[in-house]
């Protein structure tokens, strides 16, 4: 955990993940009897905190400063993995209610109809592309930024796209549902045999996680981190917004997510970056790249 001297430096990204992990490890620990790799979880986030201490240390050099600032990023991919060993001891998943709110919002499993009734190897291709965009939309603009030496735009970045991470990975523990990619049967051959697709299928066997498909984190992370870098790069946002828009129909249409789950991680990808937004323009008076711990 990170000292006094440590504490005083924390950023508001810090106290989020801070804030998060600990809920994490309160039910890692009520699901260790049930799952005993919960212990791993626990230990990781020790180091996560001994992480911490190390970066939020007086003396960085310039490689130093720049881990500061987008470590969280590199944390993602491992936080994402916890969900699949937490959602292994889950009561139940939550599928057949977010079916019911499918059918009665559009009338029926869009995912499963949408890609038979308008069958396109085009669309699959181009679409299974702007899947795997979300990779690099979630985390390409804090280096960018960070190159141009534009620190308060990685911070601003940063912050945002690790908000709505969080509370995507909440929603995941506490209310899992499974998804189309675990519940329907695969598409058709031919829809999945291009690159683009064999590529997503391919990364979806290495690192999926149980559990997590509402709402659609890729979804809500790829707008969020959209308007976000439109903050710190108008240009780039505008360049961003072409993936983003067809990110959002590719995991409908590819059978990544309900329709619902992509409504709602739309809702999270535009509400986020406005209350990131607020918050900033509230605490514009004090240091704009510091807060203190009291």
């Amino acid at each position: 955990m990170p000292t006094a001297s440590a504490a005083a430096v924390l950023l508001p990204v810090d106290l989020l993940l801070l804030g998060y992990l600990t809920i994490v490890s309160m039910v890692a620990l009520a699901r260790v009897r049930q799952h005993p790799e919960c212990w791993w979880l626990l230990a990781g986030h020790l180091l996560v905190g001994l992480l911490l201490y190390l970066v939020t240390r007086p003396g960085l050099g310039r490689t130093g400063r720049a881990l500061r600032e987008v470590y969280p990023l590199l944390l993602l991919a491992g936080l994402y993995a916890e969900l699949g060993v937490l959602n292994a001891t889950a009561p139940s998943v939550h599928d057949v209610t977010v079916q019911r709110w499918e059918a009665f919002l559009f009338g029926g499993p869009v995912s499963h109809e949408w890609w038979q009734a308008m069958p396109s190897r085009f669309w699959s291709t181009v679409l299974h592309g702007a899947y795997f965009t979300y990779y690099l939309i979630v985390s390409v603009p804090a280096f960018y930024f960070a190159a141009r030496g534009n620190r308060p735009a990685v911070r601003h970045f940063v912050l945002t796209v690790m908000a709505t991470f969080i509370v995507c990975y909440l929603a995941f523990i506490f209310f899992p549902v499974a998804g189309p990619y675990y519940l329907y049967p695969r598409p058709a051959a031919w829809f999945t045999d291009n690159f683009t697709a064999r590529l997503v299928y391919e990364t979806l066997a290495s690192g999926s996680s149980y559990g997590a498909a509402f709402p659609s984190s890729h979804v809500a992370a790829t707008v969020a981190a959209a308007l976000a870098a439109a903050q710190g790069s108008r240009r780039l946002g505008i360049a961003l917004s072409v993936p983003t828009v067809l990110l959002t129909v590719a995991v409908v249409y590819c059978q990544m997510h309900y329709a619902v789950d992509a409504l709602a991680g739309l809702a999270i990808g535009i509400a986020i970056p406005w209350a990131v937004g607020t918050m900033t323009k509230a605490t514009a008076g004090a240091s704009p790249d510091l807060v203190p711990v009291r």
